[in-house]
C-alpha cells in the first residue's frame, strides 16, 4: 500500500489523503501485485498510459549485451541484483527532464543517462535509469515499461549497470544499430534509416 500511495500521489492531481478515493473507484481494481488503471494522464507533452496486464513480467528477458566484459554467470547475477534499466524507442526529442517526470513515478530516481550519437553527441533515441533500490526498478518495469512518452510506446528492460562509454551508439553512423537498418520513415528518429536513406540519395 505504501508503494501504491506513493506511485499515485505523483500521478494524480489530489493529496495522498485521496488516494484511497481514486483506488476505489470503479476504474480501477487492486490485487496483490498489480493496480489496474483505465484512464491516461497528461505530463505536459508527455501522455502516460499505465500498463495495465497482469501479466506484466519483472523477471530477465532474453536479451544479453553481447559487449559485456565478463562472464555470462557474472552478467547474470548483475541482472538479477541491478537498479539499473536500459530504455528503448525513445524519441530523439525526449528530454531528459522528461524521462525524469515519467520515471520518478515508480520510485526515486538516482539518475538518467541520455544515449547520444557517437559523433554528434545529441540524443539517439535510447537512455539509461538507475534507481537507488530493486524495489523501485521493479515498480518501473511494472507501471512504466510500455507506457507512452511522446506519443512512443517506450521498452525498459534490466541493465547489468551503466558503465562510461555506454552512452554512444554503436552503430556505424553514430547512432543505434537499429536506425541503420530501418527501412520505415520515423520522424521522430531522424526520418529514414541510414541505409534507406543513402538508397534515396
Amino acid at each position: 500500500t505504501k508503494h501504491i500511495a506513493r506511485l499515485w500521489s505523483t500521478s494524480f492531481p489530489a493529496s495522498k489523503s485521496r488516494i484511497s478515493e481514486y483506488l476505489s473507484n470503479k476504474n480501477f481494481l487492486i490485487s496483490p501485485a498489480f493496480v489496474i488503471v483505465t484512464g491516461t494522464e497528461k505530463l505536459g507533452r508527455a501522455a502516460m498510459t499505465l500498463n495495465t496486464s497482469k501479466s506484466v513480467s519483472i523477471s530477465l528477458s532474453a536479451y544479453r549485451d553481447q559487449q559485456f566484459k565478463g562472464t555470462r554467470t557474472q552478467q547474470e547475477k548483475m541482472l538479477l541484483d541491478s537498479t539499473t534499466l536500459y530504455v528503448g524507442n525513445l524519441s530523439f526529442y525526449s528530454s531528459e527532464e522528461q524521462i525524469y517526470e515519467l520515471f520518478m513515478k515508480a520510485g526515486d530516481v538516482k539518475r538518467v543517462i541520455m544515449g547520444l550519437d557517437r559523433h554528434r553527441k545529441t540524443p539517439c533515441g535510447f537512455c539509461f535509469v538507475e534507481y537507488y533500490t530493486r524495489t523501485d526498478s521493479e515498480n518501473c518495469m511494472r507501471y512504466v515499461n510500455g507506457t507512452r512518452l511522446d506519443d512512443r510506446i517506450i521498452r525498459t528492460d534490466w541493465d547489468a549497470g551503466f558503465l562510461e562509454g555506454r552512452q554512444f551508439g554503436r552503430g556505424r553512423s553514430g547512432g543505434q544499430v537499429r536506425d541503420e537498418y530501418r527501412l520505415d520513415f520515423d520522424s521522430d528518429r531522424g526520418g529514414y534509416g541510414k541505409i534507406a536513406e543513402k538508397d534515396l540519395v
